[in-house]
């Protein structure tokens, strides 16, 4: 569990003035410039407190989306062996991206740069018959594929953090339904974290299956062109019905009714026939992929299950993933300002910064204090600073960090009886008293 106060003076939050000369998008320049991360090697990343922070934020509301529609949690190991890869095949098809090594017995182990194969085997070992279907199950773990070119900071980086999920299902209309209930948990975990995705029919790639949907943000940054129905930019994922198969099926139907593809799978003269002033044609950052496969792996694996008439057949799997650590910088890179990171309240790594002008002044820490305590019993998470440092280093360097709500602490304010709140985005700053900032901001919440 994470302190709900953290003091400057004692954190440890290596912020930088400029950006590395070799950080090209925003969300890399600005997790150097807020000492979020640092790099160890091309492509992998020491994640420092701050980072840290927001990445088990981010994780945290994916895992709950996940436990929303019955998804159990375990834990697989990052190092495989190459056994069951040599057994579906892919093993020598993966490519370079895949790092091999070899244990001291020369035996072929792999840094997983994915699951199926793994998760396929412990469904085999622990599951006999149709009454032990429908499975979903998921983990949240390091990666590691061998980009050629890492870049973009934790965007496109070699070691990540993933959260992938699976599903066995006894039939192709099961699995389906399985698949729409990973699809509406990804549009209400973006949406609660300030993100609209947009569901775009994609390529299944080394993954394989007939059917497959990458979600969108849009981003000027974004790695790929996309093109999509306005509509889009006006929908809410809360708002997706998922209480039964056939709330779900419409809920799918609904988000992918209107034009929304890639540019791999970008059908021109479809997207011409849209009005022009409801064509949008601009670039996106993909934070999941869902695929459903059918028996691909649990053929070759032998990942069978007795249905109801006693004959063996072969799970219907699906696969499903959200890069946790690749999802904050592509909500930097849609939620930023010239002043820096301006933090969805879901994933905030506090929600209230405190700047305290005068730390030295007794009736001005005394009053940080104050409010501190309040906060925090109120279930804020506070950052306070307390460090001997100019007010406007502390201004600029709140700003940076993104922090939802600021107060500024000041013997002019003491004095006044008034302090000032300022809300991060927009930048509006409210006058009020001590006692009322508390209850304002959990208002806000």
């Amino acid at each position: 569990m994470q302190p709900k106060l953290v003091r400057l003076s004692q954190y440890f939050l290596p912020a930088l003035r400029e950006a590395p000369a070799e950080a090209q998008i925003v969300s890399h320049q600005l997790m150097l410039r807020a000492g979020m991360i640092k790099q160890s090697a091309a492509g992998i990343y020491s994640w420092l407190p701050l980072g840290f922070r927001v990445l088990k934020k981010i994780e945290q509301v994916v895992r709950e989306e996940q436990d929303r529609i019955g998804a159990v949690e375990l834990l697989m190991p990052t190092i495989q062996s190459a056994d069951l890869w040599h057994k579906s095949g892919r093993y020598d098809d993966y490519g370079k991206e895949m790092l091999r090594i070899k244990d001291r017995h020369d035996r072929d182990m792999l840094y997983g740069p994915t699951n199926e194969e793994l998760i396929t085997e412990i469904f085999r070992t622990g599951a006999k018959s149709y009454r032990d279907v429908p499975k979903l199950l998921y983990h949240i773990q390091w990666k590691f594929r061998d980009e050629v070119r890492p870049r973009f900071g934790v965007m496109r980086g070699r070691e990540f953090y993933m959260k992938d999920a699976y599903s066995f299902d006894s039939s192709r209309e099961n699995a389906l339904d399985s698949y729409n209930k990973f699809f509406v948990a990804y549009l209400r975990t973006f949406a609660r974290m300030g993100l609209k995705s947009i569901p775009m029919r994609a390529e299944t790639g080394p993954i394989g299956g007939d059917n497959s949907h990458e979600f969108i943000i849009l981003a000027e940054t974004g790695e790929s062109q996309v093109f999509c129905h306005r509509s889009y930019l006006e929908r809410d994922g809360l708002d997706v019905m998922d209480d039964s198969s056939e709330a779900r099926a419409n809920a799918v139907q609904d988000w992918t009714s209107d034009y929304a593809a890639t540019e791999d799978e970008h059908d021109a003269e479809a997207f011409a026939a849209i009005p022009e002033t409801d064509r949008v044609s601009t670039r996106g950052i993909e934070i999941g992929h869902i695929f459903y496969f059918g028996t691909k792996y649990s053929e070759k694996l032998e990942a069978n299950i007795i249905d109801e008439t006693g004959a063996t057949v072969p799970v219907h799997m699906g696969s499903y993933g959200v890069g946790v650590s690749r999802l904050m910088g592509a909500i930097i890179e849609a939620s930023h300002d010239d002043k820096g990171i301006i933090w969805p309240a879901a994933i905030a790594p506090f929600q209230l910064g405190i700047v305290n002008v005068k730390p030295a002044d007794t009736a001005s820490s005394a009053t940080a204090e104050q409010l501190i305590e309040a906060a925090t019993n109120a279930g804020m998470e506070v950052l306070y600073d307390d460090r001997d440092q100019r007010a406007g280093v502390k201004f600029a360097e709140m700003e940076l960090l993104g922090i939802p709500w600021r107060v500024v602490i000041s013997p002019k304010a003491l004095e006044a009886g008034s302090f000032e709140v300022t809300e991060r985005k927009g930048g509006q700053t409210r006058h009020m008293a001590l006692d009322d900032i508390v209850p304002f901001l959990c208002e806000q919440q």
